[in-house]
């Protein structure tokens, strides 16, 4: 079994152990979209262009979005593993104050 089918389900299981607190105001929809696209990635770059661009897939959103997500927090003066904080995080978010 190649790499890449071991290593996205995993990646996406642990991201969202580990993350899911983070997007409680994201739609449903939305969160099961951005895994489908992920995963359906994972599999058309298997099977069209090769092992190597499909390993830059799967593991390369992980990388691409670690910079982004510590880039933003930076930015905007949020800690990056806490998301503290919480009110400024949810207002940039744009969700509903927590009760």
């Amino acid at each position: 079994m190649p790499l890449e089918f071991v290593a996205a389900p995993v990646l996406a299981s642990a991201g969202l152990a580990l993350f899911r607190h983070f997007e409680e105001g994201t739609c449903p929809k939305r969160r099961l979209a951005k895994w489908a696209v992920y995963f359906a990635g994972v599999g058309l770059t298997t099977r069209t262009v090769g092992r190597p661009w499909s390993l830059l897939w799967t593991f390369g959103p992980f990388a691409l979005g670690t910079v982004f997500h510590l880039s933003w927090c930076a930015r905007h003066g949020i800690h990056p593993l806490t998301a503290e904080p919480r009110a400024r995080y949810r207002a940039l978010r744009g969700w509903p104050r927590q009760p």
